[in-house]
């Protein structure tokens, strides 16, 4: 078993979202990745961007916006693999979610670069 708390997890910045590493290869998960995202509040849906893996949203407070789905607390969003996703924060406060996908996953950015994240290594 691998155990990572919530003070241990690794951080990741970037201008539309804050990701907190979970499970990942690298913290002992060899078939699943997990983070948690927070998304500020009343942020325009961006560019979209495609996995070639299924990614499962679970919101746990606030709304989020995934490629025009407006989802709540408690609701879940599956995103077949080679679907677009578009992530925004129409609420008025953060929105956070748990993620899950298979670990080893691709993202193709608007840009046609092609990377895993590093919160999913």
């Amino acid at each position: 078993m691998h155990v990572i708390k919530a003070a241990d997890a690794p951080q990741f910045e970037l201008p539309h979202a804050q990701f907190s590493g979970m499970a990942a290869p690298s913290r002992g998960s060899s078939q699943i990745c997990t983070w948690r995202l927070t998304v500020p509040p009343n942020l325009e849906v961006g560019a979209a961007h495609v996995l070639d893996r299924d990614e499962v949203f679970m919101v746990l407070s606030g709304r989020l916006e995934i490629s025009g789905q407006l989802l709540g607390a408690g609701d879940a969003l599956v995103v077949p693999a080679g679907s677009p996703i578009a992530v925004g924060n129409p609420g008025d406060e953060p929105a956070v979610a748990h993620i899950a996908i298979a670990a080893g996953f691709a993202a193709t950015m608007p840009d046609g670069s092609s990377f895993t994240p590093p919160w999913a290594r």
